[in-house]
Order: structure tokens, then C-alpha cells, then sequence
């Protein structure tokens, strides 16, 4: 068998969440429950312990998104877009919570929705995130993508946006594919362009986020802004 008919019922990941919460589950028991089957002469939690190993984990996996599963012999596509929803249903949560409340008060969950959206990309993309008067999520945006420096993002498209989303203050975030995320010189070039545009339309920023492998830079928590 290729499903979890064949363990014993103390030990199904299903019936253990059941009894004692998702909490008590490891990972690759959480993961073998969206799996569900695993492939032929491969159990599923096998199956699942061989896709953490080659992913680096569940958020490498996630990361990896459905494209990236499509190297994985046999994982077809059905279980791609399953696992590629669950970063979706993340992601949605995640804004949810931050247009409820401001962001200022929850800066970890901040980084967590913005490296949801930019760690494992192949490429540097930067985005912003429009806040209201509050501090509340108005939207987040990509808004350049490719190498960037202070001349490929573009300032005045950033106030341009944040005027038409009557946005009164905005995050910024970019990612390194290297998987290095501290700040560059160029990077504290590009925030203090930005915050001059930002000024002459009356918009704060408040962080500039630099996500890259597991790991997320702020500015504001590092005194940079």
C-alpha cells in the first residue's frame, strides 16, 4: 500500500490530528495528510520525507510552488496544485489578519506574508505593500522585477500607485535568489531614493523588508530608515 491504511491506528497522521490537534503533528506527518498516496514501491510518508529533504523543508516546498514540483518524477499535477493552494490559502490569511490591524504591531507576521510572496523566486522582484491611515493593508504589489538598482525602480511609479490607492504609508520588500538577505549599499541607495519620493507626496515609509532563503531583514529593526 502507498497510503496510511497500513499503520496502526496510533499512528495515522489523520487520527492523531484528530485526537490531539495539527499541533502535535511533525511535518512530514502533515504533509503525507495533503499527499494522501504516495507513488508505486513509495508509501506516502516516505514520499513525503523525500520531498522535505529535497525541498529543504515545508517552506521550501511551498516555495517551490506547482513549477517547481513539476521536476519531482510522479508527483502529478493534482498533488502540485494541492500543495501550491495551501501557499495560497497562507498567503490570503496572512492579508486578512494585516488589514485588520496595523502592521506596525505585527512586524513578524509583516515578513512572514512578504517572504510567502517573494522567497524562492528564480529572480529579484520588489514590492510594495499600501497601507491606509492606519497602518491596515491596502494591497501588495510587485512592481518591477529583473535586477534591481536605484535606476530600475522607479520612485515616481511608487508614489504614482500610492496616490491612486490613497495609500498613506507603504512597506517595501524586495528578495535575493541568492538566498543572502542582508542589505546592500545599493539597497540603502534605493530606500533613501524612494523615501525622498515618498516625502513629496506626503507618504511615510515605514521598512523596507529584505527577504532571501529563510531568513528576513528589516530596515526599521536594524536603524536603517
Amino acid at each position: 500500500m502507498t497510503g496510511l491504511q497500513h499503520l496502526p491506528a496510533d499512528a495515522r497522521p489523520r487520527e492523531k490530528l484528530l485526537a490531539r490537534g495539527a499541533g502535535a503533528l511533525a511535518d512530514v506527518e502533515l504533509l503525507a495528510l495533503l499527499l494522501r498516496t504516495g507513488l508505486p514501491g513509495q508509501g506516502v510518508l516516505a514520499l513525503a520525507q523525500s520531498l522535505l529533504d529535497r525541498f529543504d523543508g515545508l517552506a521550501g516546498l511551498l516555495d517551490a510552488g506547482a513549477d517547481g514540483l513539476k521536476a519531482v518524477k510522479g508527483l502529478g499535477p493534482a498533488k502540485r496544485a494541492e500543495l501550491a493552494a495551501v501557499l495560497e490559502i497562507a498567503r490570503r490569511v496572512l492579508a486578512e489578519r494585516l488589514a485588520e490591524r496595523p502592521a506596525f504591531e505585527q512586524p513578524q507576521r509583516v515578513k512572514d506574508y512578504l517572504a510567502l510572496h517573494l522567497r524562492g523566486l528564480d529572480h529579484e522582484a520588489f514590492a510594495v505593500m499600501f497601507l491606509d491611515a492606519q497602518h491596515r493593508l491596502i494591497a501588495l504589489e510587485t512592481l518591477f522585477r529583473g535586477t534591481l538598482t536605484h535606476t530600475s525602480v522607479h520612485p515616481r511609479e511608487i508614489a504614482r500607485r500610492a496616490l491612486a490607492l490613497n495609500a498613506a504609508a507603504v512597506v517595501l520588500a524586495h528578495n535575493h535568489p541568492s538566498g543572502v538577505a542582508e542589505p546592500s549599499r545599493a539597497d540603502e541607495t534605493l530606500t533613501g531614493a524612494v523615501r525622498q519620493a515618498m516625502q513629496l507626496v506626503d507618504v511615510r515609509v515605514l521598512d523596507h523588508v529584505v527577504v532571501g532563503g529563510a531568513n528576513c531583514v528589516s530596515f526599521a529593526e536594524r536603524g536603517l530608515l
